[in-house]
């Protein structure tokens, strides 16, 4: 059965103004069968949504999510809150899907780099595919659907380049020919529009993040999805952190 990817962010990818805070910038591939996206995870969510919202147009974010803001104002009450974390976890953690994440520490980036330092979104792009590459490969699927929510037509287009050229030139690491063999796809979609897979990586984006951040600190969100890091070889290929 042939994949999907989802991807979102975390983070801002600028490099001219690092928070302090927070000096991260992560990117996120949810990688699933179709499958079992379409008849199992993408059902679960909605129904997620139906019993906590009573309708499933309400688009899950993490940071409304742990801020208890706009639609999951209900997180404020600890019971709903409780009650929802659970309900979600188990999908999380039930649910068969593999994972990419490539986290890039942007101070750190740009101090050892200075002015030849390249843009987080495109560093992040460029590890998610050579990791993406061989789940593939493994596969044996010769061509691949992936969507990311729309960030602007400027943004879009640049990260639209960015992507072509390693699919058509390769990487560093992989060369042209590999890459070419797979038809790569990449296609922009409105946050309006409500796609279940963009939500699930933007809500696995920022814990991953968080864990490069604070490794020692408690989080329960990433002990629920380090298990699914894409795994090559045996060993744990799915998460790329740089520098």
């Amino acid at each position: 059965m042939s994949v999907i990817v989802y991807l979102d962010e975390s983070g801002d990818h600028s490099l001219e103004l690092v928070d302090k805070d927070f000096p991260f910038f992560a990117l996120a591939m949810f990688v699933c069968e179709k499958t079992i996206y379409n008849h199992k995870i993408s059902p679960a969510i909605n129904q997620l949504k139906m019993d906590f919202f009573g309708h499933e147009a309400v688009i899950i974010h993490s940071r409304d999510i742990r801020k208890a803001q706009r639609d999951f104002g209900i997180l404020t009450n600890p019971v709903k809150r409780e009650e929802f974390y659970r309900e979600l976890n188990r999908i999380m953690s039930d649910s068969n899907y593999q994972l990419i994440v490539s986290v890039i520490k942007k101070q750190d980036h740009k101090e050892k780099y200075g002015i030849l330092a390249e843009n987080p979104y495109d560093l992040a792009m460029i590890f998610c595919m050579e990791r993406l590459l061989p789940l593939l490969e493994e596969k044996k699927q010769d061509g691949v659907q992936l969507i990311a929510e729309s960030r602007g037509k400027k943004e879009d287009n640049n990260l639209m380049l960015s992507f072509l050229r390693i699919a058509s030139q390769g990487t560093n690491y992989i060369p042209a020919e590999r890459f070419k063999k797979i038809d790569f796809k990449l296609k922009f979609i409105p946050k309006m529009m409500n796609v279940v897979g963009t939500q699930l990586a933007d809500l696995v984006a920022y814990p991953v993040a968080r864990y490069v951040h604070s490794h020692n600190k408690p989080n329960p969100a990433y002990d629920i999805i380090k298990t699914k890091f894409y795994r090559g070889d045996g060993r744990i290929q799915g998460l790329k952190i740089f520098p």
